[in-house]
């Protein structure tokens, strides 16, 4: 009994071990081996964030390879001799005569909607602890932007919520409206405003070279104001490689192409290109490329031209989607002059500068409506805005000329001295809290209430409060405030209902008529309007010069 189980046993063991050879014999007659030929580079030099390396005869232009263990970088400078090759990891664990292998590809991130909600660096990596994003698709970094044909003109507004934005600086959907100011004047809260008034565009953070407290602090606000689960945030710090530096807005806008193409609006900020610049100018000086102007290579406005043109709106056949691009870019001694502002001013559809001066005394967001402007945006304005507030814009530029005068103790006809209350309480009615965004309702009844001159009599330190009280009773009142007032055209009633709710909530603000007759400026004495002693300036009559310095 024992040996016929043994006997079976053996028997079954055998057929296994026959079908397993006979499996192996098969695999092996329809093995086929054949050479895949490989080349393999040697690193020659390294230096801080590039490398030089041999033997790559045949490895192509802005190709990904991976240098020495582990480290990722891409092919910018053939030679005949050699190839120039930036890295996107520490240099430290690379050193001379290690392997470079290529990748037979060009750079490419991950895009997707997983993407949504996340802090990646511009290959794609995670920050924020939440694991890979499971991208089902990858695309090019370095894409072509998109053919003329397969664009439409700019038709839809991009609301910012700021009030002096909306309504003097307007910006559109596909526009690309460059931030420009010096450093703490409030560039990046002018950004972080737009994409928290943001409700069905999809938006994109790109920090290049900040510093990690300040990247901390935007994502914590995005979160706080719950505009992270509409945000992709990418980061690349001032102390990464300046490789990374340099492909971060590339990789940022692939993320945003993908979402334009499927007929989505997105919004993208550059914090800042002038650290992408000098991030550039670091890799070229480094890789020997001649300088040019304040020692930045020939090839710095290519460089953010074929970045910023890919921000359009595409035609219906295309999807219809759009990219609109607030690329931010620092002054310094508010010189707008200077290489990297004017090219990037000569790149983009206008600019919003924002003054150091005018942050100083408190008037924020610190925007100078002067020199400041939007060359596609007013074709997309709401036109309620042209409305209320089309001559807004010349009379506040007056009001900032005028008020340069009365400096010097002129002697003012009462004309001007109204001229002068109305911009102020204009100026003031401006200011806004960062974070404290309004809908486009909201902004025309206050700049209504201004426009028309109903907060003439008012305070100025009381406009504030006049403000809050208007927006309350005009709320109460008209429920459907956003949709009224988009609605309605020139003659509408609704231009009168506003007036008179508002100036029935004015009226207890207002000045009383002996206060508002001193509220102008004081006239000045005959020796405040003599300049020195004997030197026959009459600053009541100033001249030429002295009205360019100021």
């Amino acid at each position: 009994m024992t040996e016929g189980i043994e006997t079976s046993e053996k028997s079954g063991l055998q057929d296994v071990l026959e079908s397993v050879d006979r499996a192996v014999q098969q695999g092996i007659s329809d093995f086929s081996p054949t050479l895949k030929q490989q080349e393999v580079g040697r690193v020659k030099s390294v230096d801080q964030g590039i490398v030089w390396a041999d033997g790559l005869g045949q490895v192509q232009s802005e190709e990904l390879v991976t240098v020495g263990p582990d480290i990722s970088g891409m092919v910018l400078d053939l030679l005949p001799d050699r190839v120039g090759i930036i890295l996107f990891g520490s240099t430290e664990a690379v050193s001379a005569g290690d392997q470079v292998l290529r990748s037979g590809r060009v750079l490419d991130v991950p895009v997707g909607d997983q993407l949504i909600g996340r802090v990646v660096d511009p290959l794609g990596r995670p920050l924020d602890g939440k694991g890979i994003p499971e991208a089902r698709e990858r695309w090019m970094v370095l894409r072509e932007a998109p053919r003329i044909l397969d664009r439409a003109p700019v038709v839809k507004p991009l609301q910012t919520g700021l009030k002096v934005v909306d309504a003097l600086i307007p910006i559109g959907r596909g526009q690309r409206e460059l931030i420009l100011g010096d450093r703490q004047t409030g560039k990046t809260a002018v950004a972080l405003d737009a994409m928290v008034n943001q409700k069905d565009v999809l938006c994109i953070y790109c920090a290049i070279g900040q510093r990690s407290s300040g990247i901390a602090k935007v994502v914590a606000e995005l979160e706080r104001q719950g505009a992270i689960g509409y945000s992709v945030v990418v980061v690349v710090e001032g102390d990464d490689p300046p490789g990374l530096q340099f492909i971060a807005p590339y990789a940022a806008t692939t993320m945003g192409e993908y979402f334009m193409e499927q007929g989505k609006d997105v919004l993208i900020v550059y914090d800042d290109l002038t650290r992408h610049a000098l991030a550039y100018r670091q890799l070229s000086l480094l890789l020997r490329r001649p300088p040019g102007r304040e020692a930045f290579p020939g090839d710095i406005f290519y460089v953010h031209s074929r970045l910023l043109e890919r921000s359009t709106h595409l035609k219906e056949e295309r999807g219809g989607g759009s990219l609109t691009a607030l690329p931010i870019a620092e002054t310094e001694a508010q010189n707008i002059s200077a290489y990297i502002p004017t090219n990037l001013i000569s790149i983009t559809d206008g600019q919003i500068y924002l003054s150091p001066d005018l942050f100083q005394k408190g008037v924020l967001p610190a925007v100078d409506v002067g020199k400041s402007v939007s060359r596609v945006g007013g074709k997309a304005q709401i036109s309620a805005y042209r409305q209320v507030a089309g001559d807004l814009r010349l009379s506040y530029t007056q009001f900032q000329e005028l008020e340069a005068f009365a400096r010097f103790g002129t002697r003012l006809d009462d004309r001007t001295r109204k001229t002068l209350e109305h911009g102020r309480r204009v100026r003031e009615a401006l200011k806004q809290r960062e974070l404290s965004t309004l809908a486009s309702g909201e902004q025309i009844a206050v700049l209504l209430a201004v426009a028309r001159g109903l907060m003439d009599e008012v305070p100025v330190e009381k406009v504030v409060e006049a403000e809050a009280a208007v927006l309350e009773k005009v709320k109460a009142e008209i429920p459907d405030l956003e949709n009224a007032v988009l609605r309605a055209e020139k003659d509408d009633p609704l231009w009168k209902q506003l007036t008179t709710l508002m100036e029935g909530v004015l009226a207890p603000f207002k000045l009383m008529k002996e206060d508002h007759a001193d509220a102008g400026i004081p006239e000045p004495k005959d020796q405040d309007r003599k300049g020195p002693a004997g030197s026959g300036q009459d600053h009541e009559k100033p001249g030429r010069g002295e009205h360019s310095a100021v």
